[in-house]
């Protein structure tokens, strides 16, 4: 139930003569669970609430214009996270070390977050029901964690003996016209090659299915006591790529994209801008790079700056935030930029991304550093969302004291790349 905390004045609410303190039971006899049962039917022309009032269940026909309002908010949202029940084995969480931030070791796998938020979700804890709601709702787009489409090795990627049906529940929310993006983490030896073949032919045969992104896992060096995982390398990069491409080649549509990292790692540039289309699955580091370089190429234009910047990035962008850099120079009179690959210490050398460059690898680093500078630069992509904070919890101003330098964020898009290195910000 949802309990009325606020009531609009002018509203249909109060029209209704709802009172504060009132709880929504149901709409058109479906149990009001959470927020999203009330932003679904307070857009419809028609429905029939029942609202729990002074102890009494009253009944409301309600017809409204698409655009009127009940005007109400609520005590609770009701949209307590739910949480993951596998134990995958190349779960990042598990590969945490202790002591960080509580946040840090939540293992959401929600469907509700993946429709508000496009957080991926395994579907190994959603019921029958829950998939009739997601319809009914329309809860649309969804974004899958599926990795294989093979029960039995879904089964054992997941450690889950729940998770084999996986296949039926995405015909089920195809059925009902639910838009889905899926990924597979890919496991070396586990789930690529033909079984990478086999689940990408699955998923592309299903019409609502419109993209499926393969990721390499991440590895931390905190994995004692678990699988043993092997890391993907220039050579096996490659290869998934060529497969990747050859699928893709075969079905005659870009259905299957591959992340960014397996570019960094092969050391090949990723697909031009205009591949990525709608760019659906960038928060999955999908054409990151292409975006980036596109929005670099239209800020261009001659500046004077007199600044020499330190840029520390993961190990695995350095190249590419070093050829930009080098632009950056070229355009901007006075500018000089040092482009630096920072080992990841904290996570192990296996984790090259720059979002999981830790404050005190930094520091470390640019403690070392013996060439002069004015102020040092970091992405945004290292930070909480506040920006403020590191995932070891180091702030930018314990950053920049334990330096003696400014710190400088650079948000992650190529024309605020430009901009932030070219003029006062």
């Amino acid at each position: 139930m949802l309990t009325i905390k606020t009531i609009d004045e002018g509203s249909l609410g109060e029209e209704l003569q709802l009172n504060i303190g009132d709880k929504i039971v149901s709409f058109d006899g479906h149990e009001a669970k959470d927020l999203l049962d009330y932003l679904f039917y307070d857009e419809q022309e028609y429905f029939v609430m029942e609202v729990e009032s002074a102890g009494e269940v009253v009944e409301f026909e309600v017809e409204k214009e698409v655009d009127e309002t009940l005007g109400l908010t609520f005590v609770s949202d009701n949209l307590e996270i739910k949480t993951c029940r596998n134990d995958c084995i190349f779960c990042f969480v598990s590969q945490m070390p202790k002591g960080m931030r509580p946040t840090l070791y939540v293992k959401d796998d929600d469907y509700r977050q993946s429709f508000l938020c496009g957080n991926y979700v395994t579907l190994t804890n959603v019921t029958d029901e829950d998939i009739e709601r997601i319809v009914r709702l329309k809860l649309s787009p969804l974004y899958i964690s599926v990795h294989v489409t093979d029960g039995e090795t879904r089964k054992k990627m997941l450690k889950n003996r729940f998770a084999d049906k996986i296949l039926s529940q995405l015909k089920k929310l195809d059925e009902g016209g639910i838009e889905m993006h899926t990924q597979v983490v890919l496991v070396k030896g586990v789930n690529d090659g033909e079984l990478l073949d086999k689940t990408l032919n699955d998923l592309s045969a299903i019409n609502n299915v419109k993209s499926c992104a393969v990721v390499p896992c991440g590895i931390t060096r905190f994995r004692d006591g678990l699988e043993k995982i092997e890391d993907y390398d220039l050579v096996s990069s490659r290869k998934v790529i060529e497969q990747v491409k050859a699928f893709n080649a075969a079905i005659k549509r870009d259905f299957a994209l591959v992340a960014d990292d397996f570019y960094l790692k092969a050391d090949i540039d990723v697909e031009p801008y205009s591949f990525y289309g709608e760019f659906d699955q960038l928060e999955n580091g999908i054409g990151m790079n292409a975006m980036f370089e596109h929005e670099f190429k239209e800020k261009l234009e001659k500046r004077s700056y007199t600044r020499t910047f330190l840029i520390v990035t993961g190990v695995a962008s350095k190249k590419f935030i070093e050829r930009h850099a080098r632009i950056a120079e070229e355009y901007c009179e006075g500018l000089k930029v040092y482009v630096e690959g920072v080992e990841n210490e904290f996570f192990g050398n296996t984790v090259t991304c720059t979002g999981l460059v830790v404050g005190k690898d930094v520091i470390n680093f640019v403690r070392k550093f013996d060439k002069p500078f004015d102020e040092l630069a970091i992405s945004s992509a290292m930070l909480n969302v506040e920006g403020t904070l590191f995932l070891d919890d180091v702030s930018l101003d314990e950053l920049s004291r334990e330096i003696g330098k400014k710190v400088r964020v650079l948000p992650c898009g190529g024309g605020d790349f430009f901009d932030g290195l070219t003029r006062d910000i």
